[in-house]
């Protein structure tokens, strides 16, 4: 009997589209007891297998209009290559919309660095819905760079229009924006976001840490968390100006962690710089100092070093499946507790071990 299939759509063909994309090829012939990285193996009867992109979108001139199982492999992504022998999908890159979806100081670096827009006439807003459609599409995968309001919300109106379950796995409020989401939940559409945590990232780690101080009595007084990398979306946040979403996503959820919250002058959570050589391996340095028994101080600090986009991909594939199971059970507008446990900053924070619970229970 042939498994069922959830048909997806992904809005820019970078670093983590590539890792997810591999990532459904690499596990597909895989049983259970061999698929070594997953949270879930099945998430409501769905596996990693049954997913197959059917539509995608860029404005990269190396991508647009290549096979997609090509172009996740066309600079300037860099990220790891763990699955390359891709077969050929008949899926072309279709022409993107642009908007802000593109920051001009971008311009100012190499070719094999930057985007390189391609010069084929951007969609409307009908044509987009029209392509989601005549694909039969189930989930729209938003993975626009950071600071892209007007591209995402443009997007996000096509998910309504063509009847898409959308995911928002960038730090654009959308699932946690009240008028968009009582618009997802008028048209009885799922939303999963807003801002995807990676599977062992900076955001979970700094989060669990301060669950443990305040588990073990300990006064959180100050912190920080400070990342490097050099892919695009590094790059991409050199623009101070698109990182205002960004920043407010990862401090709120490292915030929502602990048991008082901090003065802005003592917590500082975010990107740093763009180190080239890099490349997709992100570096983060957490610092957390507080008071424990006696009034005593106590420091601690923590580097971590991770490919950042199959982090990224590891819980994707699930957020795919969690949508894709809120479609068969009719449940549209957020969907809370995938949001919770999969996201930055969801419309409600829920501690990461209550969410947990919860979705292993009503949903894998």
């Amino acid at each position: 009997m042939e498994r069922k299939k959830i048909r997806i759509a992904v809005v820019g063909v970078g670093n983590c589209a590539s890792s997810l994309i591999q990532g459904i090829h690499y596990y597909r012939n895989r049983d259970a007891e061999e698929c070594i990285g997953l949270l879930n193996y099945e998430v409501g009867g769905y596996r990693p297998g049954d997913i197959e992109v059917v539509a995608a979108f860029d404005i990269d001139k190396r991508k647009v209009g290549r096979d997609v199982n090509e172009a996740v492999f066309a600079l300037p992504n860099c990220t790891a290559v763990f699955c390359g022998d891709l077969p050929t999908s008949g899926v072309k890159v279709s022409m993107g919309k642009i908007l802000d979806g593109y920051s001009e100081h971008m311009a100012q670096f190499g070719d094999d660095r930057t985007f390189l827009l391609a010069a084929e006439a951007e969609p409307s807003q009908a044509d987009v819905v029209e392509q989601l459609k005549r694909a039969g599409v189930d989930v729209l995968m938003n993975y626009l760079p950071v600071g892209s309001q007007k591209a995402t919300e443009f997007y996000a109106e096509c998910a309504l229009e063509a009847g898409c379950a959308f995911v928002n796995n960038i730090p654009v409020f959308i699932a946690s924006n009240p008028e968009w989401a009582e618009r997802f939940k008028m048209r009885n559409i799922p939303i999963i976001g807003d801002d995807i945590k990676a599977q062992l990232g900076a955001t979970i780690v700094h989060r669990t840490l301060g669950n443990l101080f305040k588990k073990r009595g300990v006064k959180l007084e100050r912190t920080y968390q400070l990342n490097t990398g050099g892919n695009t979306d590094f790059l991409n946040m050199l623009n101070r100006e698109r990182l205002s979403s960004k920043k407010k996503s990862k401090t709120e959820a490292v915030q929502a962690a602990i048991p008082q919250r901090l003065d802005d002058v003592n917590i500082h959570v975010g990107p740093s710089d763009y180190v080239p050589w890099q490349n997709d391996n992100k570096v983060c340095f957490i610092r957390m100092e507080g008071k424990l028994f006696g009034d005593v101080a106590m420091n601690l600090e923590l580097r971590l070093s991770v490919e950042d986009s199959p982090n990224s991909a590891g819980v994707a594939i699930d957020t795919i499946r969690c949508a894709k199971v809120a479609l068969d059970r009719d449940v549209g507008g957020i969907v809370e507790i995938p949001s919770a446990f999969f996201c930055k900053h969801p419309p409600k924070q829920i501690p990461d071990d209550d969410s947990y619970a919860i979705l292993m229970e009503e949903w894998v």
